[in-house]
């Protein structure tokens, strides 16, 4: 028993390093003025994917859409267990809002002909909707389950889950294919592999190859016909301009506003029991706390 897996991650502006530039005039982030990180609960989503490779065999397919400089999210796969990774990127795409988003990923995952889990994490950092997962799930027609925090069993027909709720948890029995959106509470996701890093050191794609110079490929017997990751546009998986990008993005920004949240008074407590208590007492009058 052994079961085909699809991964979407993300590369994400890291939102712990927010400056005054984070944003575009037209809505969209400035990537390109914050560092860029693996989102991260598409490392939980990756780690439940190849935990399940490790078990019962299969293969693990990581997809990201983004520009090219995404790619190194898709190394940092391949480092951790990958087995192949594929890179959406066309400006066509620019400007995609979650249904554009999930349109372009769906169309790619039906590429790849057979797919029994698709894993993406809950959401992402930079947008917070936990939108692309389900919509992408529509958009293919499967079973959907969201907030998974644990996989109890898996079947060749189906899987059975627990989902976190408000209050408390569910356990779901679905059938396959079936995506999931994985909590950060799932696991804690494997390191990257130092014989798997020293394999893939050199992982590019068609685009960074085409930059370099003859002597790259004879001196590190790179090949430019077999990039690691493949790149595909959106004639490769069939897409409508026309459903991609801004074109295919109802949502729009109507308004951006900096919000600087400045301290109107301060208040010195003292490490003591009865000064704890004593605030404690006063944020539960509030209704701060309670």
């Amino acid at each position: 028993m052994s079961f085909q897996m699809v991964v979407l991650v993300k590369q994400v502006p890291d939102t712990h390093n927010i400056s005054g530039k984070a944003m575009k005039e037209d809505g969209t982030v400035n990537r390109q003025a914050l560092p860029a990180i693996f989102n991260p609960e598409d490392l939980n989503a990756l780690e439940e994917a190849l935990k399940i490779k490790d078990k019962h065999g299969g293969k693990v397919t990581v997809i990201t859409m983004g520009p090219p400089n995404a790619a190194q999210v898709l190394r940092e796969s391949l480092y951790r267990g990958a087995d192949d990774v594929i890179l959406i990127t066309d400006r066509v795409f620019a400007g995609a809002d979650t249904l554009a988003t999930s349109y372009v990923l769906s169309q790619a995952i039906k590429k790849l002909g057979r797919v029994d889990i698709v894993f993406c994490g809950r959401q992402a950092i930079d947008g917070d909707t936990a939108q692309v997962g389900p919509q992408t799930a529509e958009k293919l027609g499967i079973n959907q389950v969201t907030f998974v925090d644990k996989i109890i069993e898996i079947h060749k027909d189906h899987i059975v889950v627990e989902r976190s709720i408000e209050g408390g948890y569910e356990h779901i029995k679905t059938k396959l294919p079936v995506l999931l959106t994985i909590t950060g509470e799932a696991n804690t996701p494997r390191p990257p592999s130092v014989k798997k890093l020293l394999a893939y050191r050199k992982a590019m794609t068609a685009i960074e190859l085409s930059n370099l110079n003859e002597d790259y490929f004879n001196n590190f017997e790179v090949s430019k016909e077999n990039p690691v990751i493949k790149t595909w546009g959106h004639e490769d998986i069939d897409c409508s301009p026309e459903n991609c990008g801004f074109a295919g993005s109802p949502t729009k920004v109507k308004q951006i506003e900096s919000v600087v949240l400045t301290a109107k008074e301060l208040k010195k407590v003292e490490n003591t029991k009865e000064a704890i208590v004593s605030l404690m007492k006063e944020l539960m009058a509030e209704h701060i706390i309670g």
